[in-house]
């Protein structure tokens, strides 16, 4: 091979590899800026209440329990992964249940179109020092607003058939102050948690 043909080979295998380095190069800006971060659960800091009530019903498998608390005010509570004596709790048993109040993450009018954002992984925090965090679900309620108080941010609603439900505001809700009683809205809460209970 004479030596113009090797310089020519040498310089094409240059051009592919310096192309190679170069398309290389494309691709990773290419996937660093089209590559969506990964967002971390909403934290929300939720208050925490104790109450005696009696146990009306009993799910060990889905982890879920009725009670009836003082003025015979129904909760339905998922129960928390720390507790390991749920199976031994019976209907009927008077319990001291401490557990999060449901918390509004989202609140919308009936006629709205339900946000992309609600879907939203949420874990609770507690304003003492245990629990740390507590993954949630999120259940929706949607009802007639009966009481409303901007103060306290809580807002009393009555469903379909007549039941009701006070919840909490979340501060990074806005605009509560359009509310108003009577309207028809939706509320997509965090489900309250129980995170011990014991036989007083």
């Amino acid at each position: 091979m004479t030596r113009t043909g090797r310089e020519r080979k040498t310089t094409l295998a240059l051009l592919i590899a310096l192309a190679a380095i170069a398309g290389g190069e494309r691709t990773a800006a290419a996937q660093s800026t089209t590559a969506p971060a990964k967002a971390g659960p909403r934290l929300v800091v939720a208050e925490t209440t104790s109450i005696e009530a009696r146990l009306d019903a009993v799910d060990v498998k889905t982890r879920r329990m009725t009670v009836t608390g003082p003025q015979r005010k129904m909760l339905t509570l998922k129960v928390g992964p720390d507790v390991k004596d749920l199976d031994q709790v019976k209907p009927g048993d008077q319990l001291v249940v401490r557990y999060f109040e449901p918390l509004a993450l989202f609140v919308r009018k009936a006629t709205e179109p339900r946000a992309p954002t609600e879907g939203t992984v949420v874990e609770v925090i507690s304003k003492g020092k245990r629990p740390v965090a507590v993954a949630v679900d999120t259940a929706e309620f949607k009802g007639t607003v009966e009481a409303i108080d901007y103060t306290k941010r809580r807002v009393t609603l009555k469903g379909p058939e007549g039941k009701t439900r006070t919840i909490k505001v979340d501060p990074s809700v806005k605009r509560l102050d359009e509310v108003k009683k009577g309207d028809q809205i939706v509320v997509r809460y965090t489900e309250a948690t129980a995170f011990s209970l014991r036989k007083p």
